[in-house]
This record gives structure tokens, sequence and C-alpha cells, in this order.
């Protein structure tokens, strides 16, 4: 039975953690966004996002989008420097083609930072990026 289930690999969806100048505040926020790099547009995507540790963990978040054009992004949530010494998970499922997909993207404790900026697909943006 489970021989038969057919488990869909997610390629060119991802989840960054950009850090942006906001205006209105005058300083820098890190936002997470999630890509979509692929030729043909996603419907009713679904993120679940949450934090933990050993010992602390945050309030779960979901999201859902109707749909992510082909070659777009769209912002997921103010994610506060406190957060990055938790492990950030964000959970993302979709529809393509009528077929459903389901990714975990995990950032790792200490992961997000200046130093792990790298291009970022789509948003011609630098950001800390997991496929």
């Amino acid at each position: 039975m489970k021989k038969d289930i057919e488990i869909p690999e997610v390629k060119d969806v991802y989840i960054a953690i950009v850090k942006e100048y906001n205006k209105l505040f005058k300083n820098y926020d890190w936002n997470a966004y999630i890509i979509n790099n692929k030729t043909v547009d996603l419907e009713m995507v679904l993120i679940v996002t949450s934090g933990f540790s050993e010992n602390k963990s945050t309030a779960t978040l979901r999201r859902k989008l109707d749909k992510l054009p082909a070659k777009s992004y769209a912002k997921l949530e103010l994610i506060p420097e406190e957060l990055f010494a938790l492990n950030n998970i964000f959970k993302v499922s979709f529809f393509e083609e009528n077929k459903m997909y389901d990714k975990t993207y995990v950032f790792r404790k200490n992961t997000i930072n200046e130093k792990a900026l790298q291009p970022i697909p789509v948003m011609d943006v630098k950001g800390v990026l997991v496929k």
C-alpha cells in the first residue's frame, strides 16, 4: 500500500529571511518570504510556522495564500531577532496542477545572521535562504 503512494518532490519553492529597511520606524527588520521560482502558479498555499528550542517555543502562525504566481514571492511575517536563537520551522503545502505538495523548511538556531546572507532568487536581494 505505501509503495503506491506518490509523494512528489518540491522544487523551486523556497523560504527566505530578508533584512529590510523599515521607513516608518527607521530601522532594519527581518522578514520571512515564500518564493515561487517555478514557471507555474501555486494554488491554495498553506504555511504553518513556529519556533522552538529545548525550553522555549513560540505561538504557531498559520497563513493561506489563494495563489502565488509563477516567478513571484509573498511576505509571510516579521521575524524578531530574539527568535534567531530558536529553530524556526515553516511547513508549506500547496497545489500545483491539481497535485498536492508538502515540504518543511527549517532555519536552525543561530543560522539567521549577516554572515549567512546570499543572493535570493526572484527577489533580487540578499537574505538567508532554505531550499
